[in-house]
């Protein structure tokens, strides 16, 4: 133990075990073990199954909604400008033209890739932990709630790749940019970086996590991933409002 926090207490040990890292590492490790077991899991237990896991991610949302603190115009507004930018840039396109090339290349045959790795990537790299987390590990080096996040990740990760198949393993690379570049920016931005403003993007997170289970439901079709500047945008306007 006292070797491992040598190493943790260098500069290439902060990276190695950095939350960003040690997650996208998990999501790897359990997606192989979901694929092990996706050859004995029935279909109807599988459909069974990802509703149960629809379940859960609403209920994280739904936790993550009651933030002491939330400011309804400054979420207002960030969900205004958030859609027109996201809309504009298409992020959800750019994630799914993503995926189809991906399933091209690497998932022939398999009709789920790139859903897989859509619906993975949204779930690991939208909501209050990967905002909360990622900022905590970029200012105060503490990526106690990233670790907590890999945890629930795995279990996640196993249950989807069960379902969706390999194309979910590969949403461990955008949890690495994502949650690694959110980490990068937390330290760059510090100064202006309040705890309002952290709790508006927590909150909006935490919406998009539910818009997300709607679809994993089948309810809805709603391109989560446009919405996605919503979240930064709370660091400029908490500035004036």
């Amino acid at each position: 133990m006292d070797f491992l926090k040598e190493i943790g207490d260098t500069a290439v040990g902060k990276i190695l075990f950095s939350g960003a890292v040690v997650n996208f590492l998990v999501v790897i490790i359990a997606g192989l073990v979901g694929l092990l077991l996706k050859k004995g899991i029935p279909e109807r237990v599988k459909n069974t199954l990802m509703y149960g896991m629809a379940f859960c991610v609403m209920y994280i949302g739904i936790t993550g909604l009651f933030e002491e603190g939330a400011n309804i115009i400054v979420i207002i507004i960030s969900f205004a400008l958030g859609s027109i930018l996201g809309e504009l840039i298409d992020f959800d396109g750019g994630i799914n033209r993503f995926g189809a090339r991906l399933q091209k290349k690497l998932g022939k045959g398999d009709s789920h890739f790139a859903e897989g790795f859509v619906t993975a990537t949204l779930l690991f790299c939208v909501g209050a932990m990967t905002v909360v987390g990622s900022i905590d590990s970029g200012i105060n080096g503490d990526n106690s709630t990233l670790y907590s996040k890999t945890v629930i990740d795995a279990v996640s990760t196993i249950a989807l790749t069960s379902t969706f198949g390999v194309g979910v393993l590969f949403a461990a690379i955008p949890v690495l940019l994502i949650e690694g570049g959110l980490t990068l920016l937390a330290a760059f931005v510090s100064p202006v970086l309040t705890d309002n403003a952290v709790t508006q993007m927590s909150v909006i997170g935490s919406a998009l996590i539910i818009a997300l289970s709607f679809n994993m439901l089948g309810i809805t079709k709603i391109k989560v991933m446009n919405y996605l500047p919503a979240i930064l945008l709370p660091i400029i306007l908490c500035i004036f409002i």
